[in-house]
């Protein structure tokens, strides 16, 4: 009974001394949860959630896909899959998202003149969001931006003559 009674009086003791006093000490993890020593709750942060979104593109120069949403201040992760069998020099194709107010006509005018930069011109660079590498078939690519403004945005596959057919609207809310 009485080493019962020293056992109960250790524990009472020593969850006094650890409930006693003010310093807490926190610590965030890799993971984003943050956990206090003096408080047993565990807080998590909000995970940031991604738009994912899959666009293909085939030998007949179309998209399959002609409006995309996405959420502004968030990642999107665009994938871009060039279904087809032509090869780059023949039927490349690509996805390059531009800004609001980009003349289409004009970018693809200047575009027509950057083969070496796989038809994305230098000098509109300031008029492009984000842009995927030009692709041959059965080839893909993976870009991932954040766009922090809501609005429509155009976008386009910048190989020679496609535009006209291969465009669409990215809406972001």
């Amino acid at each position: 009974m009485k080493t019962s009674f020293k056992i109960l009086s250790f524990l009472f003791a020593a969850a006094t001394l650890a409930s006693c006093g003010n310093d807490q000490k926190t610590t965030t993890t890799a993971d984003s949860a943050t956990v206090s020593s003096a408080d047993t709750s565990i807080v998590t942060a909000a995970p940031v959630t991604e738009t994912v979104l899959n666009l293909e593109a085939s030998d007949q120069m179309k998209y399959n896909l002609t409006a995309l949403k996405a959420t502004a201040g968030q990642p999107i992760k665009l994938t871009l899959k060039h279904t087809g069998k032509f090869p780059i020099t023949a039927m490349g194709h690509n996805v390059v998202i531009l800004k609001a107010g980009t003349d289409v006509d004009s970018f693809a005018a200047k575009a027509l003149e950057a083969k070496d930069n796989q038809y994305i011109p230098k000098s509109e660079e300031g008029s492009i969001i984000a842009h995927t590498k030009l692709l041959g078939g059965g080839e893909e690519d993976t870009i991932t931006f954040t766009i922090a403004e809501k609005g429509t945005y155009t976008f386009i596959c910048s190989f020679p003559g496609h535009y006209t057919l291969m465009k669409g609207t990215l809406v972001v809310e």
